[in-house]
């Protein structure tokens, strides 16, 4: 029963892959091509740590299947005081302000609230002022709204601004995440070339943001490395990675999440190096320390020091308007002060990102 199992997983697995190979990867200025053929991963999944306490009952599972369990619509939503669509990269740090700081600081003005850590969702959850997991949809419109300048510029265009956005984080550059241990010596960027060395990027089509980053920094600092190993050069790395002649099966790519994809398939094996944010990496290496660890690209895993061509990325924020009553204006304000504070830089610090310099 096993085997048979066995071959029906696989034979499933083929044709999830001959589909998602079917379809081009777009291409990107600047960049060469991407004419191979990525292949879908979906490794079993990791248990990352809770940002607050739990709740009896709770039905926590990470595979998502129990979020099919919670039936509902929360559309009142004048009784909800803070929603925040932000951009997932700073997670961890967002968590701890949130939690110890924030909510403890602005109690009288934030009762009820909720905000989403995942790729970019702002411009449609704003315009549809709908959000769903699972059978739960929630039917709010965020008052504030973090991402990248492309972000800020989509939100702008659709006049759901109030006054100018404001940088509040930038990141200290890209890593690489590889298994505890290392087994594949993946020292440089160059690695990621070899025959025996599988890479794991974001979801080409659904993550673009982070497919872009890391496509780029990788093919930038190959292009501005003054001692490349000997007949290489950042169109022979890439086309080693992304291009038609690469071995089938080296190059995967996430299902939907690439903070937690990415993590999943070097843990388990499926992948040998993922390029990462150094925040994401580093609370990655940290969460679970005896499966994963980080590579730097330049300086060290405590004191990254990017390298020519790596990609640093700004993140915004954003009011948003809309029909605020008093008390949502209040938490909007709160929260637009709270992330400028001095208490969420030294904690964006802690987890190594920085401050931007207005």
């Amino acid at each position: 029963m096993k085997k048979v199992s066995g071959i029906i997983s696989m034979t499933l697995m083929s044709f999830i892959m001959g589909v998602a190979q079917a379809q081009p990867v777009p291409g990107i200025a600047g960049l060469p091509a991407f004419t191979g053929h990525p292949v879908a991963d979906g490794p079993a999944l990791l248990m990352w740590p809770d940002d607050q306490k739990k709740t009896v009952p709770d039905l926590t599972d990470q595979s998502g299947d129990r979020l099919y369990d919670l039936h509902g619509r929360i559309a009142n939503c004048k009784d909800m005081d803070l929603v925040v669509s932000t951009e997932g990269n700073y997670n961890m740090a967002l968590g701890e302000y949130w939690q110890t700081v924030f909510l403890k600081k602005y109690a009288r003005d934030v009762k009820s609230w909720y905000y989403t850590t995942s790729p970019p969702i702002s411009v449609e959850q704003i315009k549809n002022s709908s959000l769903t997991f699972g059978n739960l949809d929630l039917a709010c419109r965020p008052q504030i709204a973090i991402g990248n300048k492309k972000i800020m510029k989509k939100l702008a265009d659709a006049k759901v601004i109030d006054g100018k956005p404001v940088a509040i984080k930038q990141t200290r550059g890209n890593v690489l995440l590889v298994k505890k241990g290392n087994p594949k010596h993946i020292k440089s960027i160059w690695d990621l070339g070899r025959d025996d060395v599988q890479v794991m990027t974001p979801n080409p089509w659904i993550e673009r943001g982070a497919f872009t980053n890391y496509t780029k920094s990788i093919y930038h600092i190959a292009q501005q490395d003054p001692h490349p190993p000997a007949g290489w050069n950042a169109d022979r790395l890439f086309n080693a990675i992304f291009g038609a002649g690469a071995k089938p099966g080296k190059w995967l790519y996430g299902d939907r999440i690439h903070h937690r994809d990415e993590p999943q398939a070097v843990a388990y094996g499926h992948a040998d190096v993922a390029m990462i944010m150094y925040q994401l990496g580093h609370w990655t290496a940290t969460s679970f320390p005896d499966k994963m660890e980080i590579i730097p690209l330049g300086g060290s895993v405590a004191d990254p020091q990017p390298l020519p061509g790596s990609t640093i990325g700004t993140s915004f924020m954003a009011r948003i308007n809309g029909h605020w009553t008093a008390r949502q204006k209040r938490a909007q304000q709160d929260i637009w002060k709270g992330l400028q504070s001095k208490a969420f830089g030294d904690i964006l610090v802690k987890y190594g990102m920085t401050v931007p310099q207005h």
